[in-house]
């Protein structure tokens, strides 16, 4: 067990007594990675907020039943982005009204964001403009299977789908992005 792995299970075990400045330090940590989480899936900026700020609530009240199998940063991730898929289905069931009488409304979503950091490499950012064209649900199953990381037997327990259907959706998200990819290329 490494240093820091030690000093987290420090700071959880005094989490689970109450004590506030060990959550106000967990929450440091894990924060910024969790709202990204959380960003790349609602794409919208307040959503994100509230997700990861409710997911840590939702954490810090259920610690009791952290294992320790993986990482707790694994564990709260799996928290964030079950709670900000419920959030993203929710969302879909309002229909949006495209009228030219509305004014438009800037993006808010995460890889738009990184298109204005000058960190990011060229490819990287053409790649997420190229992503950002694609359907929501090859946006999401690309970015839970490359970007967070997941297998397909984790991307099939978030998304609550079959096997075959996530082989099939990651392929068919795949060829959609390579489209993408030489449409801008061209």
């Amino acid at each position: 067990m490494t240093l820091t792995e030690q000093h987290i299970n420090s700071l959880l075990a005094l989490c689970q007594k109450g004590n506030q400045l060990a959550q106000v330090e967990v929450y440091n940590r894990y924060q910024r990675a969790m709202y990204n989480t959380a960003l790349r899936i609602v794409k919208n900026t307040a959503e994100a907020e509230d997700i990861m700020q409710e997911s840590f609530i939702t954490a810090f009240a259920k610690l009791h039943t952290f294992k320790g199998d993986a990482s707790f940063g694994s564990w709260l991730k799996r928290i964030v982005i079950n709670n900000s898929i419920s959030q993203y289905r929710k969302s879909q069931r309002f229909m949006e009204i495209h009228d030219d009488r509305f004014p438009d409304t800037a993006e808010e979503s995460l890889p738009m964001e990184l298109l204005d950091q000058e960190e990011v490499p060229l490819k990287a950012k053409q790649l997420l403009a190229c992503m950002e064209e694609l359907h929501d649900s090859y946006q999401q199953i690309l970015t839970l299977h490359y970007i967070e990381g997941y297998d397909y037997e984790e991307i099939c327990e978030i998304l609550k789908i079959s096997y075959a259907n996530c082989r099939t959706l990651i392929s068919r998200a795949k060829e959609s992005l390579r489209k993408k990819i030489v449409m801008h290329h061209e």
